[in-house]
């Protein structure tokens, strides 16, 4: 989720004509706090913009990534199990393998932030005759016989709120600091009035068959926060009938139970209703708007994270 950040970062800086190089996790051996594909951008000042790990070896990528940019030319380096630095390990045990890509342009992170501001796959190509941003899903582990790699990215969690009342702020408030996109719609005048103070621009539900100002993508989770579930059933058919990879609903389970018992009377399929998450949230016993906010938005989090969106997607 910070892949926006980092692009933004190298953009910016080359822009300003200062000197940048993307650093990229090729392959991790053993266990390591990030995958490959993970990024950061290091600009020849030493300032830097992501993380490869939890603090251990970021000064000395940052320094390899100086060094590189001085030496006007890509690298890759061995970091914890099996590297040369003797004095830098990883608590975990593991390796990273990182290649250093000094870059002559900001033709790079401009493919990727357009991208990203199109919510639309891409993928970074690594191989000897540079760094690449390519259109679509197209991941291939990385080959060191070759030194060829491409890492597919899929657009970042979305937020769909649907609701009334304190919940659906508190939510947005904390999807906005994890720096998610967010939408929301509303019949209620307070909720809205919140919304908007946050920077958001809410749309006002005024019939319960407002289903048309429901959008999203594969990569939208739909959060419903309605007290008066008669506000819900034709929202809900038109959630589930949208690609998304999360429709969750606030509720009790005798009040999941007669939402279910809705859903089908309006010929919602078994299957379908069942993959509504509800009660919502990861711990179900919170009352309180904020905890509901956390626990749902931690619930939206793990799923997005497990979701395997598939080529179809690409």
């Amino acid at each position: 989720m910070d892949q926006r950040r980092i692009f933004q970062f190298l953009a910016d800086r080359i822009a300003a004509g200062q000197s940048c190089a993307l650093v990229t996790v090729l392959a991790v051996q053993g266990s390591a706090m990030r995958n490959p594909g993970t990024h950061m951008a290091v600009c020849a000042d030493g300032s830097f913009v992501g993380s490869l790990s939890g603090g251990c070896i970021e000064n000395a990528v940052v320094a390899e990534a100086c060094a590189a940019l001085r030496a006007g030319a890509a690298r890759i380096v061995r970091f914890g199990a099996g590297s040369p630095y003797l004095d830098i390990r990883l608590p975990c045990g593991g390796g990273l393998d990182i290649h250093f890509q000094p870059l002559a342009s900001a033709d790079l992170p401009q493919a990727c932030l357009a991208a990203i501001a199109a919510r639309q796959p891409y993928t970074v190509v690594i191989s000897p005759a540079g760094t690449t941003c390519r259109s679509g899903w197209h991941p291939a582990p990385f080959d060191p016989a070759t030194g060829t790699g491409a890492y597919g990215n899929w657009p970042a969690a979305r937020l769909m709120l649907v609701g009334h009342g304190e919940g659906i702020a508190a939510l947005a408030r904390l999807a906005l600091t994890l720096g998610l996109e967010l939408d929301a719609l509303s019949p209620d005048e307070r909720a809205l009035a919140a919304l908007r103070d946050l920077g958001l621009t809410p749309r006002q539900l005024e019939r319960t068959t407002d289903t048309h100002l429901l959008t999203s993508d594969p990569w939208t989770a739909i959060a419903f926060l309605f007290h008066d579930h008669d506000w819900e059933s034709a929202l809900l058919q038109r959630a589930l009938a949208l690609p998304q990879f999360y429709v969750g609903a606030m509720g009790g389970r005798r009040a999941h139970a007669a939402r279910c018992a809705a859903l089908s009377a309006l010929g919602v399929s078994a299957a379908a209703i069942a993959a509504i998450r509800a009660p919502i949230g990861l711990f179900h016993s919170s009352r309180d708007p904020d905890t509901l906010a956390l626990s749902t938005l931690a619930e939206i989090v793990r799923a997005y994270q497990a979701a395997d969106f598939g080529a179809a997607h690409a």
